[in-house]
């Protein structure tokens, strides 16, 4: 067995009971980054190339080819847009249709985006938590050895202190990298957030442009940008 590898196994048993959470914590998160690593990388991967695609198409005219393009393109900024234009194929359609094809279009693809946060948010709080169980766990056992011994001898309470230092140790190495993670992602999301209003708001915008034209008639009134797909997350 390679020395690194022994070590990280004696460290691992000398950190005591504490360390099995830890471990579970660890893979857990570690799950969770990865999956939530490629679901955002798909979701940004040409965001904004499809809204100038889709931009372009619609003021050509053509809302059936930028619906098309929105459909067989993956991501939350794509669902919306075709969840708005596919309402505009209708000659007469009301404008609250609309607004609650994109508004909740928009609710349920943020949800989908938000999926696994709170796990990385429970990990990086949690992880140091029991940690520092694991420090209390550890003096409490050099007391209870040193109130056995009636002596204070540095071989009796080593042991407890030892168990101490390493499951605070580990608790912290687990926690940082979470809360990083945690943080980057919900940077890539409010960046998504951004991209789904400004597809809402470019379907909005068409609607009104067609009905001026004549070429879309709105039963009721205009919806408004107030639905936008952010509005979720402060809820």
């Amino acid at each position: 067995m390679p020395e690194n590898q022994y070590a990280l196994l004696q460290l691992f048993r000398d950190g005591g009971v504490m360390m099995y959470p830890l471990i579970l914590f660890s893979l857990l998160a570690l799950g969770v980054i990865i999956a939530k690593a490629y679901m955002l990388r798909v979701a940004h991967r040409d965001s904004r190339k499809l809204l100038d695609q889709v931009a372009q198409l619609t003021r050509a005219g053509r809302v059936k080819d930028a619906s098309r393009v929105a459909e067989t393109t993956p991501g939350p900024v794509a669902a919306i847009l075709h969840a708005g234009l596919s309402r505009v194929h209708e000659k007469r359609v009301t404008g609250a249709d609309i607004e609650k094809a994109v508004g909740t279009t928009g609710t349920i693809e943020l949800g989908f985006l938000e999926r696994g946060l709170v796990v990385l948010a429970t990990v990086s709080n949690v992880a140091p938590l029991t940690g520092f169980l694991g420090t209390v766990v550890g003096m409490i056992s050099a007391f209870g050895a040193i109130a056995e011994a009636g002596v204070v001898e540095p071989a009796l309470v080593a042991g407890g202190i030892k168990v101490a230092l390493i499951t605070t140790a580990a608790g912290l190495t687990i926690a940082i990298p979470v809360n990083v993670a945690y943080n980057y992602f919900v940077t890539r999301i409010d960046k998504l957030i951004v991209d789904m209003d400004e597809g809402v708001q470019m379907v909005l915008d068409m609607v009104a442009a067609l009905e001026k034209r004549g070429e879309l008639r709105l039963v009721s009134a205009k919806p408004k940008p107030a639905t936008r797909a952010g509005s979720a997350r402060s809820s």
